[in-house]
């Protein structure tokens, strides 16, 4: 687990690239398991919904300060952003989406990823949050 004084420093860091893009972050008090938050993505990729979604949780996460490793908080977002939600109460019920996160898992390993975001560029991949200068330097 990291020390707060080095937390702090990397949050600091995230807000100055998220603000220079125009995007407001603010640092997580709760740090969530994301693996029911990453099944339900699927789900709502799957369903059609997936940038909407995909904002939904962004907010709720980075700007509300919204648990989004349980599954009602899940839920409401979903319904928020246009999905059934028993639908999508079956879906992480029944761990659906669980082998292709697996498998993702799995091939992010495999090129070498240890961290999140990650990018690719043809086989080269870069993890962390890059400013946009860095992202256009190094494409």
């Amino acid at each position: 687990m990291m020390d707060p004084v080095s937390r702090r420093l990397i949050w600091n860091h995230i807000q100055e690239l998220a603000g220079a893009a125009g995007v407001t972050m603010k640092a997580p008090e709760i740090l969530p398991n994301s693996r029911l938050a990453l099944q339900a993505a699927e789900f709502a990729r799957d369903n059609g919904k997936g940038d909407a979604f995909d904002e939904r949780v962004y907010r709720a996460y980075f700007n509300e300060g919204q648990n989004i490793g349980l599954q009602g908080v899940l839920c409401d977002l979903a319904t928020e952003a246009g999905l059934d939600r028993s639908e999508l109460v079956r879906a992480l019920d029944s761990q659906r989406y669980a082998p292709r996160l697996a498998r993702d898992t799995e091939l992010a390993h495999e090129r070498g990823v240890t961290g999140v975001p990650a990018f690719f560029l043809g086989e080269y991949s870069f993890t962390g949050a890059q400013s946009e200068e860095m992202m256009r330097e190094i494409m």
